[in-house]
């Protein structure tokens, strides 16, 4: 946790007190998105709008918000080499968290804050499988504070704002609420699922990516990651980044946990097929070899056809891990990327063919991409 919380938190509920109810990647390169030697931030402040609760949650942390600048990124198509651009926030006294696929396709990064400052930057870290990097900066304006990372689980419904740069506009700020929780995110170009992550209806358009989404305390909700459209943003929680940013920035790297299993959630179809009592847990349908599961977990041994698709039939269901149930593949991925770590043994419930028996299984960590 960060000094800086107690100070913000305080002026930000005295502030929002009056307040009555109160995937976006990189943007394309632009030939008006640099700022450098500008801002609007020094502005004459005698004659401004009294704006509101959500005014002075911008003011107390936007100097903590930069934007990304990346460049060497190559077009996949062209092979030109030009600039990308993202967001981030300041996580400590010399580290910036951002997404990892701001910066991935890029050869130096360099940031801009609010106040024109701008400064190189070192990669510190990345992770593939939660989208977050951590870079090292040169330079912190001395107005410019750490973001904490909530400790709190977000609720539908709780009051958020976006902060970043969507395509290359400064200080940008957008609100809504928490729309979705327990939310798994699955990008095609990464081949996998995002846990626990955080659904907003705030506006999020190419260039938020890596940017707070932060509760009225100011704190960090999420990391921006990506915008789907039709009212709909992701960002990986808080309680995510909380694991993986302080390894990246000590080891340069976060291991996952991983058990080596294909699986499909119990839904109705899948329960009749195999004559269930009822439609909950998560089916085993592919063990890899070498991994915590091989030998440990049954695999499906076939698929029948109900409705035109191919449903797996003969597999262990799991039900609990480590007395935690697991209603569907949501809850089993949270509760790995969370709970758990590479080596750790588990027991994992399961239902075979007519029985339940518990087996162990030690956890491996997810191959390196």
């Amino acid at each position: 946790m960060h000094d800086s919380r107690l100070d913000r938190r305080s002026f930000l509920a005295a502030a929002s007190a009056g307040l009555a109810g109160a995937v976006a990647g990189c943007a394309e390169p632009r030939a008006d998105s640099s700022i450098e030697g500008s801002s609007t931030y020094d502005i004459d402040r005698g004659n401004l709008a009294e704006g509101s609760a959500f005014t002075d949650l911008y003011n107390a942390i936007i100097e903590s918000v930069t934007q990304v600048r990346v460049f060497g990124v190559r077009d996949p198509n062209t092979g030109v080499q030009g600039r990308g651009q993202g967001s981030g926030f300041l996580y400590d006294d010399r580290h910036v968290v951002t997404n990892d696929h701001v910066i991935a396709n890029g050869t130096a990064a360099d940031l801009q804050y609010i106040t024109g400052d701008w400064t190189s930057t070192t990669l510190v870290g990345r992770d593939y499988y939660s989208d977050l990097a951590v870079l090292e900066v040169d330079h912190v304006p001395k107005a410019a504070t750490p973001l904490s990372l909530t400790d709190e689980r977000p609720v539908v419904g709780q009051q958020v704002a976006a902060v970043g740069n969507p395509y290359g506009l400064e200080g940008t700020m957008s609100t809504g609420i928490v729309s979705g929780v327990d939310r798994t995110l699955t990008l095609p170009e990464r081949q996998f699922s995002f846990p626990n992550v955080v659904q907003t209806d705030a506006a999020v358009n190419p260039g938020n990516s890596g940017g707070p989404l932060v509760d009225l305390d100011g704190e960090v909700v999420g990391v921006i990651n990506s915008g789907g459209g039709d009212n709909i943003a992701f960002a990986i929680s808080a309680a995510l980044a909380g694991r993986v940013v302080p390894a990246l920035i000590d080891d340069g790297e976060y291991e996952h946990s991983y058990m080596g299993v294909g699986l499909r959630t119990v839904d109705r179809l899948v329960a009749e097929a195999n004559d269930f009592p009822e439609a909950t847990g998560v089916m085993v349908t592919a063990t890899v070899d070498g991994s915590g599961a091989d030998g440990v977990l049954r695999p499906a041994s076939g698929t029948v056809r109900r409705r035109d698709e191919a449903i797996p039939v003969g597999g262990d269901v799991i039900l609990a891990i480590d007395g935690e149930p697991i209603p569907d593949r949501h809850a089993l991925s949270t509760y790995l990327a969370l709970e758990t770590s590479p080596g750790d043994t588990i027991a994992v419930r399961l239902r075979r063919d007519d029985r339940t028996i518990t087996r162990e299984l030690t956890l491996g960590a997810r191959p390196a991409v």
